[in-house]
């Protein structure tokens, strides 16, 4: 005899803010009548850490991961414990999007070393012989619009063999120059990124151009801290050899869940850059690194 649980909210985008109301159902398909203990529900939102191996060892990582920081709590009994009808039940339920005292809603945000989660967990309770029935469904907390940021200035930038960092001997490194802009290093993540760049001179071949999205996600605990950057996305925005003189379009849309507002906390911190990659046939790599601030 199986039941079904399920958990509908009202919107279907399932986007919330603080100070809103999160509302919806919870529907039981069952094929017979089933006796229940009660249905719950539990609303909660954490931030999960973990350690990077590369900076404290894995045994260290393994035993040193930071606590999980509990920002949202909200417990529902929704149910009473009795009997449900054979067919769907549906049973409303509705709740604030607050925090818990002294904490903030940070925006929803998966990465590699720091989650951000929001989670419905309903669970119908049963009795000793039969197993208690569970299901969750995310959903995203964004913060409200910041009204009083501004974007930066158009940044302007030069590559070539001479501007490059961390190389010893640059005689064997083709002779190449590019100069491009970025519209602003300070981005509304709801607005792509967006600038354009020029190869003016170049002695051998360029076989791609790319712009890749990095995290860097620094987790800190009494036992030390992990900073690390990894790409988010990759975007070609040429392939071939460009030729000299045209303008080549930077434009990238943030994703969601994988970015989020800059956030910097006393325990993590979440900030992101922007490459500017171009290979060389002979695979020369060249980068130009941009860190951007986030806001929503």
């Amino acid at each position: 005899m199986a039941v079904n649980l399920d958990i509908q909210l009202k919107r279907s985008n399932k986007v919330y803010r603080e100070g809103d109301t999160i509302a919806g159902v919870v529907v039981i398909d069952t094929p017979t009548d089933v006796k229940h203990e009660g249905v719950f529900m539990t609303i909660e939102g954490t931030v999960d850490l973990q350690i990077s191996t590369q900076n404290v060892g894995a045994f260290d990582a393994f035993y040193n991961s930071v606590k999980p920081v509990q920002l949202m709590m909200c417990s529902l009994d929704i149910a009473r414990a009795g009997r449900f009808p054979s067919g769907i039940t549906e049973i409303p339920f509705e709740a604030p999007v607050t925090p818990l005292l002294n904490k903030v809603l940070y925006e929803s945000y998966h990465g590699v070393f720091i989650n951000v989660q929001y989670l419905l967990k309903a669970v119908i309770k049963r009795n000793f012989l039969n197993k208690d029935i569970h299901k969750t469904l995310e959903f995203v907390v964004e913060n409200n619009p910041c009204l009083n940021m501004q974007s930066s200035k158009v940044d302007k930038f030069v590559i070539n063999q001479n501007t490059l960092a961390n190389v010893n001997d640059s005689s064997n490194i083709p002779k190449f120059h590019i100069v491009g802009s970025i519209d602003s290093v300070i981005c509304s993540i709801m607005q792509p990124f967006t600038g354009e760049m020029k190869i003016e001179h170049s002695d051998i071949p360029i076989k791609s151009i790319d712009v890749q999205l990095v995290r860097v996600e620094t987790c800190g605990c009494a036992e030390g801290f992990s900073k690390d950057a990894t790409e988010i996305q990759n975007i070609q925005v040429a392939e071939g050899n460009v030729s000299t003189g045209i303008s080549i379009p930077i434009y990238m849309i943030f994703p969601r869940l994988f970015s989020c507002s800059t956030t910097k906390t006393t325990n993590f911190k979440i900030e992101f850059e922007v490459n500017v990659s171009v290979i060389f046939v002979d695979d020369h790599l060249v980068t130009e690194n941009f860190p951007i601030t986030l806001f929503r």
